[in-house]
């Protein structure tokens, strides 16, 4: 249920409406299914490295031991600071959504208020984390299945201001199904990218897990399933209702829930304070992904600390477990990083760019290790039966993963690339030098090279417990 969350948000309730506007019904389904087809193989990667050796902060270490210590410092501290940015972002959006219903009410007060409540559940347990989380996800789950079934009931003529079945009939009109071509699919590819990040916190919470051998197989099987259905089935009910020449979904934002692609479904059944509902569930969102976020970085520090690529302080936890000195640096960065947005847009808009494309960054991170990790162990003699888990049709699935992250990656801001917009493409890309200089520092300091193959760490969790 926490991936299965982590990965429905705003990118499903807001941006899907824009993807159709930009691509159709056609192109926007076809992203999605691309980029699933994607994460999904992306998971099984990391199920199989995460049930053979279930640490926290699990990519980074397993960069560190299959491939070369410098990407996995790269990559643990580029995470990091991706999600502190994140939770700031969040927090800074829970007052936009609040306003909806107190609009007097000082945003700072808001979003401080809700910094303060994540911080306390995080501080209390990471079962506190994971019950919280549990709950918040269940509400936007829930919601996405009333939406379908209101969804597929108007589409038949059962419900809606008319009792004339709707169809399909916005699929054909006008360029659809495919609007704008190859580029305006692979425009979307990016906004699908996003949208499904956060489900790699099945890594981050393996070494919490009791049971990883059985519980993240099952949680990678659930997750790619639900979010295919999940994301399908909405663009798909949401392309048959609203017509993607609708100048609304290009509108939708936190700021203006009103013209949420889901609020003008609700609408069009003349459901009262569809508005309201949506804001409500928006909000359950981003406090989700602050939540996760608030997690995810402070693990990853504390995974960080215990691998000697962060000072020592950070592995030390109190008696639930929680690392207090990364939690709190985290909680740290994001109350400055949110301090920046009401002091002025320019710094803070530097640094949320700065973790644009770190999600990417760590999905080819996970593609590369997993590559490296699965050579390593058949060349050091062991059979591929002796794993828990396997992932499905390798060398397929991350040699796929690894081409559409750099896909996405370069097509952040195709047009700023085609212009050579110096300013704009400084910020879009910014994550990549900034991952590049994390690199070459501990490669140039410590003198790491490529591990090879026959040399590489390959003792399991268990062997490491004895």
């Amino acid at each position: 249920m926490i991936a299965l969350g982590g990965s429905i948000g705003t990118g499903l309730f807001v941006a899907s409406g824009s993807a159709i506007a930009t691509a159709g019904p056609g192109g926007a389904i076809a992203a999605y299914i691309g980029i699933g087809l994607m994460v999904f193989f992306l998971m099984t990667s990391l199920g199989e490295m995460a049930t053979y050796a279930p640490v926290s902060g699990s990519f980074s270490e397993y960069a560190s031991r299959f491939v070369d210590p410098a990407l996995g410092f790269a990559l643990g501290w580029n995470y990091w600071l991706n999600w502190a940015i994140t939770l700031a972002v969040d927090v800074s959006t829970t007052a936009i959504v609040m306003h909806f219903w107190v609009p007097n009410v000082p945003g700072w007060l808001i979003s401080v208020t809700f910094l303060s409540l994540i911080f306390v559940i995080n501080l209390i347990s990471a079962k506190s984390f994971a019950e919280t989380e549990y709950w918040l996800s269940l509400v936007k789950v829930i919601t996405v299945i009333v939406f379908l079934g209101v969804g597929l009931l108007t589409i038949v003529g059962i419900m809606g201001e008319t009792a004339t079945p709707i169809g399909l009939k916005n699929y054909t009109l006008g360029d659809a199904p495919f609007v704008g071509g190859l580029p305006a699919t692979l425009s979307v590819f990016v906004v699908a990218g996003f949208s499904f990040q956060g489900t790699e916190l099945i890594g981050i919470t393996a070494g919490e897990s009791e049971t990883p051998e059985t519980s993240i197989p099952k949680a990678i099987k659930q997750v790619f399933w639900r979010i295919l259905l999940f994301y399908i089935l909405s663009i798909a009910v949401i392309a048959a209702i609203i017509p993607y020449t609708n100048p609304n979904l290009l509108s939708g934002s936190v700021k203006n829930v009103a013209v949420s692609p889901f609020t003008l479904v609700f609408n069009r059944i003349g459901m009262a304070g569809a508005a309201s509902l949506m804001n409500a569930v928006i909000l359950t969102s981003v406090l989700s992904s602050a939540n996760s976020g608030m997690y995810a970085s402070t693990r990853m520090l504390w995974a960080m600390g215990s691998s000697g690529f962060a000072p020592r302080i950070f592995q030390k936890t109190n008696g639930r477990g929680v690392p207090i000195a990364a939690l709190l640096l985290t909680t740290v960065i994001g109350a400055l990083t949110f301090l920046t947005s009401i002091m002025g847009p320019s710094v803070y808009q530097l640094l949320v760019a700065a973790s644009g494309l770190t999600g990417f960054l760590a999905w080819l991170g996970i593609a590369v290790s997993h590559l490296r990790f699965r050579r390593a162990f058949v060349k050091q003699g062991h059979s591929v039966k002796e794993l828990r888990y396997h992932a499905k049709w390798f060398p397929v699935g991350p040699i796929l993963a690894i081409m559409m992250s750099l896909i996405v990656i370069v097509g952040q801001d195709m047009s700023s690339l085609a212009d050579f917009q110096w300013g704009k493409l400084l910020i879009s890309y910014m994550s990549i030098p900034i991952f590049l200089i994390l690199f070459v520092y501990y490669k140039v300091k410590h003198k790491t090279k490529l591990i090879p193959l026959d040399q590489i760490d390959l003792a399991s969790h268990h062997d490491q417990r004895g």
